[in-house]
């Protein structure tokens, strides 16, 4: 059900008066300031019309035309019972809607300013939030973390050479620091103290925060270390992370119903209830989850607020929004030998150029998105845990009414009998350590196996991996496929040399490249698979 707040007329999804609502940072000089790009004015109303009837898979298989669904559809189809929505034009906020309800068998409806988890979407308000005390002088952002830190160290690894670690690192998940993320806790668990996270101490769910490679030296996404940059706002600021994101980001990007609270208290009305894969509300008697970890997962906001939030982050680009316009430079520049920004995910490039980053808790899925270039920015937030599928039917359905071609239909191709025999991509591959990790990226993080094993089936081929469930390869051409299980996100392209030998394979995930080398065949193993490296 949509929210009746928003059902009367496209005009009350309107930001009225959304610029004297906000207190924006002192610009910096005009010298630092980037060219204000020419605005770019989007169809509000077909992009609302998109957003309730275009959304679409973001794969289509061979032969099949792209179908179109509406998103009350998809809700029911993922069992999400809430989704709030807002969009952002010329780096201001001007839409927002919500649908649904909070809570599964309740006539209590989604709107605007209902309060959702957003998972680690909170990680890009910390990182504004330390941004801004980077902008006052109070931190470096190259400077030794140990300078700051008060009431906790980074214990001391001896086999690391240098184990100096930055905000730079930490904000660019660099920092070579463990722990990637965190449980959530029902209601009546025991919360722990941001100390007793960093030292993996009960009632902590994570083992403790050290550092497991020489800080700098790859990408590896870590909650863990976001919750040292808490600390390192904490100590020198002198109060809570709550506290210090009201005076930095929440009062000055307009978000008056936003809080690092955890348990956030029923008394703050409107809140999105938790459900689980199947739709049933779950985490009762409250209805929500708690997320101590409040740096890292602890944000809860609303579809208004995040809007806002991107919006102030995108007129920082023109010298009057959250940031000074060149520390949003250096936020939204790739940090190696990852790709990420200081907080942000980044792809595209000219006017598809975009920040984002995702959030998933057990039983809420969020995401955001903001392109420099143009000023437009978008915020979708769920409550239910299969609502990062439906999180990306959306995203799909924005992007297909912008018309900038950021998030085209993949399409799968049929088996061409005239290419080249997919018998000979079947072998054994092994990660060349010899590529630099400036080109293995982020691939580092999140596929990182040092072999696998390609099978050619009589229909596909498929990918092994250890200790990982077999995934067939859909074709997107003669010698590259869509990667799937582990390898969902990426492609896989076969490399043939001058004799037609295949040779070796690229595991490709946008700017990001793993070079496996294919290994001399291995004896057969009694059950007739090929051994495993």
């Amino acid at each position: 059900m949509k929210s009746s707040l928003f059902a009367c007329t496209f005009a009350l999804c309107l930001f009225a008066g959304a610029a004297s609502a906000r207190t924006p940072a002192p610009p910096p000089s005009a010298s630092a300031s980037a060219p204000a790009p020419a605005p770019v004015t989007r169809d509000l109303a077909g992009l609302a019309a998109a957003i309730e009837r275009g959304l679409r898979p973001s794969v289509v298989a061979a032969g099949e035309t792209v179908p179109r669904w509406t998103l009350q559809q998809r809700m029911a189809h993922h069992k999400v019972p809430g989704v709030a929505i807002a969009l952002v034009q010329d780096g201001q906020p001007v839409y927002a809607v919500g649908y649904g309800v909070r809570a599964a068998g309740s006539a209590e409806a989604v709107d605007a300013d209902t309060l959702f988890s957003v998972g680690s979407v909170s990680k890009m308000v910390t990182a504004a939030t330390t941004l801004r005390l980077v902008a006052q002088g109070r931190l470096d952002l190259d400077r030794d973390v140990g300078d700051y830190l008060k009431s906790w160290r980074i214990p001391p690894a001896p086999a690391i050479a240098d184990p100096r670690v930055t905000l730079r690192m930490l904000l660019s998940h660099t920092s070579g620091l463990n722990v990637h993320g965190f449980e959530d806790y029902p209601p009546g668990e025991a919360l722990p103290t941001l100390l007793q996270t960093l030292n993996g101490m009960p009632p902590a769910k994570n083992p403790p925060i050290r550092l497991q490679y020489p800080p700098g030296t790859r990408m590896d996404y870590s909650g863990g270390g976001v919750m040292v940059e808490q600390q390192i706002v904490e100590d020198v600021a002198g109060q809570p992370l709550e506290a210090v994101a009201r005076a930095q980001v929440f009062e000055p990007a307009g978000m008056r119903r936003s809080s690092f609270d955890n348990p956030l208290p029923a008394s703050r009305g409107n809140i999105a209830h938790a459900h689980d894969r199947n739709g049933a509300r779950t985490a009762l008697p409250r209805g929500w989850e708690s997320f101590p970890e409040q740096g890292a997962s602890g944000l809860w906001t609303s579809a208004r607020d995040l809007g806002g939030f991107v919006a102030a982050l995108l007129r920082s680009r023109r010298g009057d929004g959250l940031l000074p316009a060149a520390l949003f430079a250096e936020m939204t520049t790739a940090v190696s030998p990852g790709g990420r920004g200081l907080g942000p995910e980044l792809a595209g490039s000219g006017p598809a150029r975009r920040f984002f980053h995702n959030g998933s808790n057990d039983s809420y899925r969020a995401g955001i998105e903001g392109y420099p270039q143009t000023g437009f920015g978008f915020v979708i937030l769920t409550n239910g845990a299969n609502g990062g599928a439906l999180r990306g039917e959306i995203r799909n359905a924005i992007s297909d009414a912008l018309g900038d071609g950021v998030k085209p239909p993949i399409r799968t191709v049929a088996a061409d009998a005239a290419a080249p025999d997919r018998a000979g991509y079947a072998g054994a591959y092994r990660l060349d350590p010899a590529v630099p990790m400036d080109v293995r990226g982020a691939l580092a993080d999140w596929f990182d196996y040092d072999a696998l094993t390609i099978e050619a089936s009589a229909d596909a081929l498929v990918l092994r991996l250890p200790d990982e469930a077999d995934a067939k390869l859909p074709a997107l051409g003669p010698t590259r496929f869509l990667g799937a299980g582990a390898a969902n996100g990426a492609e896989l392209e076969f490399h043939r040399d001058a004799h037609g030998a295949v040779q070796a394979l690229s595991v490709i995930a946008g700017d990001a490249r793993a070079y496996y080398r294919r290994q001399p065949a291995q004896p057969a193993r009694a059950d007739g698979r090929a051994g495993t490296p």
